[in-house]
């Protein structure tokens, strides 16, 4: 029984062995259809081990391996091709040219199942030597699947460039198409700027007859492109076709590069906790390479995310082994390091941000790309940085972080510049103050980013002394800076934000919304039935601050931004109509009713436009903010 017989799959009857290897070579070198290739292989090998054709055997038996490397990935699969190959190897010529090729398959396997390439190198050399074309092409292509680290990426290019040379020569259409393809990764890997000519080259060739397996790569591409591009959801229609095309080209990855994609957007989207159910099961999957620690790394960081600490320090744990350094160099190492980066951020591990910050180190220049193109998250700088600032050492978080958007922006990738632009202001404000002119111009460039294109930017973590049960409200001039359980903002000032200061400075009191309309907390909490509802110098103030508002609106409307000014002009609106309700004919102040009703609205009022402010900038503090502040005649903050 073959082994797609044994997957249910039924085959029609191939009386003519010579035929099924052919239509196989074809669907294979010709028209990179995997599964079809592997249905005729199957049949192939059937038909010649119940004749006894060694040749034509053997001829099946490497067929069966295809173009990549661990085409069969489940554990009773894959060994029953490897024992169908070595039974093959046996009975044949240990001279010929066959049996050199199944070597070079074999050799492959084995050395990427290890995450080792030193023996399929030797087995490059020989087929020089040998002059054998087809079996260099194929040690070639092998090779280059074993170098994917990141410390390969000069080797890897010269082995493209002689694939693409040794096509001409083995005149195999497939051949050809693979060394394009290995060269395009390569320049993607590299975050070389003339990338984008080679994939065009590429698709070209496609446009004239189509190759499946190659397509499908170059569709991931465009994927990952539109991701940089920050076209979400573009982006996620795109990964739903183009995992529709994996799987009619019988692709392995189709599955874990869809939700590797998907994953990547979410980030961005701040929606990374909705991932957990699906990299629990990806993690167990049994379609995932041996050398694949990615889905576990992402694992571990949607745990994070969402405030699962125990599950996520966990993951952590299994990825750092006994020593980070052992974790397998694959074409994924990357992206798992900078899950094991923000993991341990979040997590506030400065050990391990330590660890991966030693390793990263070399590979500065580089992008996080994954696989052949699967997914990239920008400048490995930005991991860098975030390793820094988890380890305290905030000067070189900002050195790493600044250098990070300036790569990100070089390589197209505006979601990640932005988040790197946020992230190097939130370290400029820890550094500097809030205050400070350019973390602000960092953080209110990214934030008006981040916007435009749809992404929740996350807060930054782990302040020291900052108090887990209470917030922390400080002025600086004309913004505030919020601190809750180690997250921090820094948003504009407004009289909903005093409201709130004055709140949150006496925790669990009452105080009478009339009193916080007045500028300060009554010592008792007794209304009073005629209090004004200005006082002269509260609307003094309410007037001074009018005309400064004006003069920033104007100056911001010169500058054209214009969202700033809009947002100015909200609450200069919001000061002229309470300067309106508290003047009464005259001039005169107009007092409250007995039941303080206007002091509860405008109070009210002031508070909600203050905490959206915050949920603006970090969610999770304007959500805890809507929980513990209560709003009325009377108003209280009173922390969990």
């Amino acid at each position: 029984m073959g082994v797609l017989e044994e997957l249910g799959v039924r085959l029609p009857p191939y009386p003519d062995i010579r035929l099924a290897l052919v239509l196989g070579e074809r669907a294979l070198y010709v028209n990179g259809d995997l599964q079809t290739a592997r249905r005729w292989f199957d049949s192939a090998y059937r038909q010649a081990e119940a004749r006894g054709d060694v040749p034509a055997l053997a001829t099946a038996a490497l067929g069966l391996g295809g173009v990549w490397v661990q085409e069969h990935r489940t554990c009773a699969e894959s060994e029953m091709v490897r024992a169908r190959q070595r039974h093959a190897l046996s009975l044949i010529d240990p001279y010929s040219s066959l049996a050199l090729r199944l070597r070079i398959r074999m050799t492959g396997e084995e050395d990427y199942s290890a995450g080792g390439h030193e023996e399929i190198l030797r087995l490059v050399a020989r087929a020089r030597s040998a002059g054998d074309p087809a079996a260099l092409a194929e040690a070639l292509s092998l090779a280059h699947h074993c170098l994917l680290g990141p410390e390969h990426g000069p080797a890897r290019l010269e082995l493209a460039r002689e694939l693409i040379g040794q096509a001409a020569v083995t005149r195999r259409r497939g051949d050809l198409l693979m060394g394009l393809l290995w060269r395009t990764v390569d320049l993607y890997l590299a975050a070389d700027p003339h990338a984008g000519r080679c994939l065009e080259e590429l698709r070209g060739l496609l446009a004239e007859h189509d190759h499946l397996a190659v397509g499908f790569v170059t569709d991931v591409i465009r994927v990952m492109l539109a991701i940089r591009a920050g076209r979400f959801e573009q982006a996620e229609k795109m990964a739903g076709d183009c995992f529709e095309r994996g799987v009619q080209a019988g692709d392995m990855d189709a599955t874990g590069w869809y939700g590797g994609q998907i994953a990547a957007i979410r980030w961005y989207q701040g929606r990374t906790a909705e991932l957990l159910p699906v990299l629990a099961d990806l993690v167990s999957s049994p379609t995932l390479s041996p050398v694949d620690n990615s889905y576990l790394a992402g694992l571990a960081l949607s745990a994070a995310t969402s405030g699962d600490r125990r599950a996520a320090a966990g993951h952590l744990a299994r990825l750092r082994g006994r020593d980070l350094a052992d974790l397998p160099r694959s074409s994924t190492w990357l992206f798992s390091m900078y899950c094991v980066v923000e993991t341990a951020h979040l997590l506030q591990d400065a050990s391990a941000a330590a660890e991966a910050y030693a390793l990263l180190l070399p590979f500065a220049a580089l992008p996080v790309v994954a696989s052949l193109g699967v997914l990239c998250l920008g400048s490995v700088q930005h991991s860098l940085g975030m390793a820094a600032l988890t380890t305290g050492d905030v000067d070189r978080a900002a050195g790493h972080l600044a250098e990070a958007v300036r790569a990100s922006l070089a390589l197209g990738h505006w979601p990640a510049a932005t988040l790197s632009r946020w992230r190097l202001g939130q370290t400029l404000a820890l550094r500097d103050g809030p205050h400070d002119k350019a973390a602000r111009a960092a953080q209110n460039a990214a934030a008006q980013e981040a916007r435009e294109l749809g992404m929740v930017l996350p807060a930054v973590v782990g302040r020291a002394g900052a108090a887990h049960g209470a917030f922390r409200l400080r002025r600086h001039g004309r913004h505030w800076q919020v601190e809750h359980g180690g997250r921090l903002v820094v948003v504009e000032h407004s009289v909903g934000m005093q409201h709130l200061a004055a709140l949150i400075a006496n925790p669990g009191r009452e105080i009478l919304a009339a009193d916080l309309a007045a500028g300060a907390p009554a010592q008792d909490s007794e209304p009073a039935s005629a209090q004004p509802v200005l006082d002269d110098l509260a609307r003094e103030t309410y007037r001074q601050r009018l005309t400064q508002l004006q003069d920033d609106i104007d100056e911001l409307e010169a500058m054209n931004d214009l969202e700033r000014a809009a947002a100015l002009r909200l609450e200069r609106e919001w000061l002229v109509a309470e300067l309106s309700a508290a003047t009464g004919i005259g001039g005169r102040a107009r007092p409250f009713t007995g039941t303080e009703e206007r002091a509860r609205i405008a109070v009210g009022k002031a508070i909600r436009r203050a905490i959206s402010r915050v949920s603006s900038a970090d969610q999770a503090l304007g959500d805890e903010l809507r929980a513990t502040v209560h709003t009325g005649v009377r108003c209280s903050y009173r922390p969990r």
